[in-house]
């Protein structure tokens, strides 16, 4: 198996050994340079890379699915199967990382032609440019550290490692990787510069709005516990876009029955490849199915009954209508419950009912809906993280809730796999929720890897 990985890393090394530097390839030198707003306008508008290269290493660690033998056996690759089963062995997938670093390249090279157009930036359309730049920074740095960062901790978040943060298009310059603190400084810096450039919506599919800049904010402080400054956040986004489905007026015939840029989608976003949980292959736990009660509508939009294996359920509530992919991006419905789980934990119980109850009633069978009247702050906060379970599986948010819950006793987690009779587990406290990252970053970036 040694010899294996290292045959993959050495054939992996050789084709990008013309890089200077692993996370951007070097530009053809035949290319126009760009220079114009327009330039940077199509390097934005680039939605391959700007809006669906992102990691879903992490999905495949979390406790919403698992796999039969079969599909471990015969559909995964070798990193799928790995990243299944939490063992530490080095990966060479090296999409997961590299997607999102394009994005960032892109985003810093739009930044650059802006910034060399003196008053030309002044006007609307170069403001608007350059915070859709800092947005989709500040999106593709917060995606890289929930999956290749430890658990955000302010009192060590100093001395823990976080991401290379690459803030220019140069390609020559060794990568260095920040602390984790000085990764969600950078994080928050870019959003709040979105949020003050951006128009409050946004009608072109896959462009942010401010709306969306403070979407991204409430989940990044939330991540890092700041549930005071969480709940402002989501209550600015909310009150811009404020949007819900009613899940009473979809198909539940239909494949798959959520639309596209629908109307609770305030940023579209994908992971590159959903691999084992994708709709042929992931199977629904089933204790979380098991969750669901009759009336709630989610029970039917959000699930397929599988004839094989018996008994068994696949996710279909995909926001990107896709069979293959996962979405990641940033809606409505999370807000609604990072705003009724930050009010909680600051003590305002009656707002954290309202927003959890807004969301609920739009789930629910509007015959049978029954509002939430719970007003023991342990209690409610426990049924509002269980809410958000249900609501946004398959989002690509169970791996970052794990590792932001597991410091607190009341909500950690000892996740486990069975595997033709091997029963493989993950502790709440292990570092494995720093995923390992891909061999020829740290090999060709000469980067540090994660701590094990």
């Amino acid at each position: 198996m040694k010899t294996l990985y290292f045959s993959i890393g050495m054939f992996t090394m050789m084709m990008l050994a013309a890089c200077s530097n692993f996370l951007e390839e070097k530009p053809d030198i035949k290319m126009v340079i760009p220079k114009s707003l327009n330039d940077a306008e199509l390097l934005l508008n680039d939605y391959s890379t700007m809006n669906a290269a992102y990691p879903a290493v992490g999905e495949w660690g979390t406790d919403e699915y698992y796999v039969t033998a079969e599909t471990f056996d015969g559909m995964m690759t070798v990193d799928q199967r790995n990243a299944y089963i939490w063992k530490d062995e080095p990966y060479f997938d090296v999409t997961q990382w590299q997607g999102p670093y394009k994005t960032v390249f892109n985003a810093n090279q739009a930044l650059e032609i802006i910034s060399k157009l003196g008053e030309e930036v002044k006007g609307e359309k170069g403001q608007q440019l350059s915070g859709i730049a800092h947005f989709f920074r500040a999106f593709a740095f917060q995606q890289l550290a929930e999956v290749f960062a430890p658990p955000y901790n302010a009192a060590t978040a100093s001395s823990e490692l976080g991401i290379p943060l690459r803030l220019d298009p140069g390609i020559d310059a060794s990568s260095e990787r920040a602390n984790l603190k000085q990764s969600y400084e950078q994080i928050i810096a870019d959003y709040k510069i979105a949020a003050s450039l951006l128009p409050p919506k946004e009608a072109i599919p896959g462009r942010p709005s401010a709306a969306s800049a403070y979407a991204g904010l409430s989940r990044a402080y939330l991540y890092m516990a700041e549930y005071e400054k969480a709940y402002q956040y989501a209550d600015s986004c909310l009150r811009l876009h404020a949007e819900l489905i009613d899940f009473n007026n979809l198909n539940t015939g239909v494949e798959l029955p959520i639309g596209r840029f629908n109307s609770e989608v305030l940023f579209a976003a994908i992971a590159n490849n959903a691999g084992p949980m994708s709709l042929n292959n992931g199977l629904v736990d089933s204790n979380l199915y098991a969750s669901y009660t009759a009336n709630d509508l989610r029970k039917q939009l959000y699930f397929r009954n599988n004839d094989y294996p018996k008994d068994s359920y696949s996710f279909k509530g995909n926001y990107d209508q896709s069979l293959a992919t996962l979405f990641v991006g940033l809606t409505t419905n999370e807000i609604y419950l990072i705003k009724a789980e930050c009010a909680v934990r600051i003590g305002k119980v009656k707002e954290g009912l309202a927003a959890l109850n807004a969301l609920l009633k739009n789930r629910f069978d509007k015959n049978s809906f029954t509002a939430v009247t719970q007003t023991d702050a342990y209690i409610l906060l426990s049924s509002i993280l269980q809410e958000r379970q249900k609501e946004l599986l398959f989002r690509g948010r169970r791996w970052s809730d794990l590792k932001r819950l597991n410091p607190d006793p009341r909500f950690q987690k000892t996740i486990q796999r069975n595997i033709r009779g091997l029963t493989y587990s993950l502790a709440p406290d292990s570092r494995k929720y720093a995923f390992r990252l891909p061999e020829p970053a740290v090999l060709i970036g000469k980067i540090p890897q994660n701590l094990r």
